[in-house]
């Protein structure tokens, strides 16, 4: 899974705070997008518009934005 966020994003330190409280962390590579126009184009083209938190689960083919979208995702999914 690959989180594409910025640093000091709410909405991003949300996501991540769940990704801690999930403890699946070594599932999720995180990547800032804020120093590199090649990954905010890659954002951009991949969601539709440059938001962030954007999320995509390679594994079941899915790629979502918006944080508490993307908690509820989190939490069904990777849940204890």
């Amino acid at each position: 899974m690959k989180l594409y966020q910025y640093t000091n994003c709410p909405f991003c330190a949300k996501v991540r705070g769940k990704i801690e409280e999930l403890g699946i962390k070594d599932k999720v590579e995180i990547i800032s997008i804020e120093n590199s126009a090649e990954l905010k184009k890659f954002v951009e083209k991949e969601a539709g518009k440059l938001q962030v938190p954007f999320l995509v689960d390679e594994s079941k083919g899915v790629k979502m934005l918006e944080s508490d979208d993307i908690n509820r995702y989190l939490e069904q999914n990777y849940g204890k």
